[in-house]
């Protein structure tokens, strides 16, 4: 399975449990969360299901070595499902079993 299948499949399932497959923000954010997806809309309504992949950027972070041009990057899925549903830990887990991941 590559990376591509991994996203495509987290989507998949996702969508399947009520989700919005949301964008990434394509800004330099230290987290996940401050993707408007979740940072502005948690706030805005009493409902919000997403899920979205966030490429996250933390040059700053990257202070590990004396060459001023490193940088830092991971890839975050972030699912928001607001309010929780009693059952999100079995839903999380079996997001993993769709992986392959039992």
């Amino acid at each position: 399975m590559n990376f591509q299948d991994v996203i495509m499949r987290l989507q998949d399932y996702w969508a399947k449990e009520g989700c919005l497959i949301y964008q990434p923000y394509n800004s330099e954010v230290g987290a996940g969360t401050f993707n408007p997806g979740t940072f502005i809309m948690v706030m805005k309504h009493p409902v919000w299901n997403c899920a979205y992949v966030e490429v996250t950027r933390r040059p700053r972070d990257g202070r590990y070595g004396k060459n001023p041009n490193r940088a830092q990057q991971y890839y975050q899925f972030q699912v928001i499902m607001k309010p929780t549903p009693a059952d999100i830990l079995d839903r999380y887990l079996k997001s993993l079993e769709e992986l392959g991941i039992k």
